[in-house]
């Protein structure tokens, strides 16, 4: 019977997460147009183009010094990229850097974080879809311990998020994200505690050999 409760348990908490996922998602667009500029944007490249007309249009807007577009198919030739972005030739060839490197968010992250680092950016604009935002700022994050992030989530055509439950797609696309994005967090919160946990040990391990020698 307990075990029983414990597992109705989990389901409840883990569909009270789910709707709370998604209702981030209902209201996370239209994104807010930053106040301040940051150092530099980023885009992480996806399903939908319009991440990159806006990371393009928060450019031209002078929200960001540089852009990088992260995830680009190897395919893909530079000047075949920029009747994308919807702007002005001079900006993109002068401060657009684009990245072949990522496949996966995890690949993003690690491509945003030796971007930055080169360049000297701690202060970021992420431009992404509305669904992959959590999961973005996180790995990012964890890529580069100490960066500013501010999100900027983009609406994906193809999801009804108000109605998530009543599409086959929407549905699934919310709960593998949502997983996903479980799966990320909890990572990072055993990496934290295994993290402190050794801090612990180094620190009692000193006290010791110090207590020895006095």
């Amino acid at each position: 019977m307990r075990r029983l409760l414990a597992v109705v348990l989990v389901i409840g908490l883990w569909l009270a997460g789910l709707y709370a996922f998604a209702d981030r998602v209902i209201h996370s667009t239209p994104a807010a147009e930053p106040e301040e500029a940051a150092d530099a944007i980023v885009v992480l490249t996806g399903a939908s183009d319009m991440r990159i007309k806006e990371g393009m249009r928060l450019l031209e807007r002078r929200k960001g010094a540089r852009m990088l577009i992260s995830g680009v198919n190897r395919e893909v030739k530079r000047e075949e990229l920029l009747p994308v972005t919807e702007g002005s030739k001079k900006l993109y060839e002068c401060c657009v850097d684009l990245g072949y490197e990522a496949q996966t968010t995890l690949g993003n992250a690690y491509e945003v974080a030796e971007w930055a680092k080169a360049k000297g950016f701690d202060d970021l604009i992420v431009v992404t879809s509305d669904y992959h935002v959590p999961r973005s700022l996180l790995e990012i994050k964890a890529a580069l311990p100490g960066v500013k992030l501010h999100a900027y989530p983009v609406a994906t055509p193809t999801l009804d998020a108000r109605e998530w439950w009543k599409s086959w797609r929407s549905s699934r696309v919310l709960i593998v994200e949502y997983s996903k994005y479980l799966a990320i967090l909890a990572r990072d919160i055993f990496s934290s505690l295994t993290s402190s946990g050794k801090k612990g040990e180094t620190a009692a391990g000193e006290a010791a050999a110090e207590g020895s020698a006095s």
